[in-house]
């Protein structure tokens, strides 16, 4: 499959199975964010590897979107150690692990492997829950597994707005 047919058809999966995600395939997905481009390339990230039931659980008291996924990703950044741009009021923080999250997500679509992007949490309490350093900020939770049969792409997946409404040219 070509990439514009993989980023096409992968989604966000709302219904995973209980079929484990196999150690290769976790390794190479892992691997897809390690390599991803951060500013200066200080790789900033922090990625978290949630699998055991306990720290399932802790998920499920963090967000009411917990789609049964056997293991999740928190992806975060150590701000101690992002780039500051000029002017002093932002950092790359955000924009380093979305890069991470995003090739992992890519990955593991490329690999039969279904995702759902969350972010429907307060990242401070779900530092606190799993002890993060205070310096490190979560900026995802992504569900990694194995869609249950028949589970399809939502109704609005493959609407999309025509390019000349998205993109201007100046």
């Amino acid at each position: 499959m070509n990439f514009i047919e993989l980023v096409k058809n992968r989604y966000s999966c709302k219904n995973f199975s209980d079929k484990k995600v196999e150690k290769e395939k976790l390794d190479i997905i892992l691997e897809a964010g390690r390599l991803a481009p951060t500013a200066k390339n200080n790789q900033i990230q922090r990625i978290y590897v949630v699998k055991s039931n306990d720290a399932l659980i802790k998920i499920e008291e963090l967000t009411p979107c917990r789609y049964k996924a056997p293991l999740v990703l928190l992806v975060a950044f150590d701000e101690s150690e992002a780039f500051v741009y000029p002017g002093g009021k932002y950092n790359t923080g955000v924009e380093d692990a979305t890069i991470v999250a995003s090739h992992m997500i890519l990955a593991a679509s490329s690999l039969g492997v279904d995702s759902c992007w969350v972010n429907l949490f307060d990242p401070d309490k779900a530092r606190e829950k799993f002890s993060l350093p205070k310096n490190e900020k979560i900026v995802a939770m992504i569900d990694l597994g194995y869609a249950n049969d028949g589970v399809k792409p939502l109704e609005n997946h493959f609407k999309r707005k025509n390019i000349d409404e998205t993109v201007k040219v100046i």
